[in-house]
Formats: structure tokens, sequence, C-alpha cells
């Protein structure tokens, strides 16, 4: 894993001054909206995948309690249109990127890898959320190694005192925790 000393920002690459600012916008529009997704009864992340172009091709909040289905992760979701919207189950023939409220889970982590998503954009990192919110991100080895190994750019760390914000707004409203019974 490679860190970069720019405002504590992940990356697997040399920091492009560029895509961190495109990055750093798409993420501060998410953390915008994602509040009214939570009023409607969604999880607390929020995903979208965008073309080369900057053009939005899909976006899912989080939707595991609401729609009964504990794989419906933000980003599965937002995977499962794009692949829906571009008629193709490999995205991999296509130039787009993800960008994430939150570190990808260990699930997540899969599924974009298997999507042929080439770009990963996050914010808030996996240790923080799990301290705010309880929710157990999963066993995730060297990923970001592995990513690049596959080609896959990743950058996070992206504005996240906005979305730690969010996350704790959403657990004293106490809303729903989700994640299986090990007791």
């Amino acid at each position: 894993m490679r860190q970069e000393n720019h405002n504590k920002i992940i990356a697997n690459e040399k920091i492009d001054a560029r895509k961190l600012a495109r990055a750093q916008r798409i993420m501060t529009q998410l953390y915008q909206e994602l509040p009214q997704y939570i009023a409607r009864g969604h999880g607390p992340f929020l995903a979208a995948v965008y073309d080369g172009r900057g053009h939005l091709v899909a976006k899912s909040a989080n939707t595991v309690v609401k729609g009964g289905c504990s794989h419906n992760h933000a980003e599965m979701n937002a995977l499962r249109m794009a692949e829906k919207a571009l008629k193709t189950y490999d995205l991999s023939k296509r130039n787009l990127a993800l960008y994430v409220t939150a570190e990808p889970c260990m699930m997540c982590i899969g599924g974009i890898m298997w999507s042929g998503i080439k770009e990963v954009y996050f914010g808030v990192p996996s240790k923080t959320v799990e301290s705010i919110t309880g929710f157990d991100e999963g066993f995730k080895p060297n990923w970001l190694d592995e990513f690049k190994r596959r080609k896959i750019t990743v950058y996070g760390n992206l504005e996240p005192e906005i979305g730690e914000q969010i996350l704790r707004d959403y657990v004293s409203q106490k809303r729903i925790i989700y994640g299986p019974n090990r007791k």
C-alpha cells in the first residue's frame, strides 16, 4: 500500500492532482446527497459510477435493510445499475470509476474487482467506519496492492470529516446498523 502525505490521501499510485480534484468534488456531492437517501430509509453509504468523461452512469445508496438483502451495499447496487444501464456484465470495456462515501468492505472489494471498474475513490476509511458504526468491514489484507496488480487505481480518505459526521448522525438517530448476530 502506498500512502501519500497529500492531506492523508490513501492511494495505490502517485497522486494525480487532476484525478484528486475531480474525486473530491464528486465525493462532496455524494456526501451532500446522502442525508436525503438516509431520510428515505436507506443505509448510510452512497456510491456512484462515472464514465471517463465525468458523466454519471449509475448511483445508489445502501439498501440492505430497506431491501431485505445483505448484499445490497451501495457499491454492489451502483455496479448492478451500471451493468444494466450499459447492458453488460463486463464493465472493463468502459473507462469507469466508482465513487463511494466509505472504503469498500470485503464483499464489495470482490464485486468491484470482478466488475471491471478501473478506478475506485472512497471517503471514510474502514477503521473509522467500524469505530463509529460497529459494522464489520471484513478481512482485507493488502487490497490496495491487489487492486494495483489488477490495474485498478484507488484513492481514499477523500473529505472524510463530512462522511464521519454523517455516520455519527446516523448512529445517534438510532438507525439500524446491520450485521449478522454472532453471539
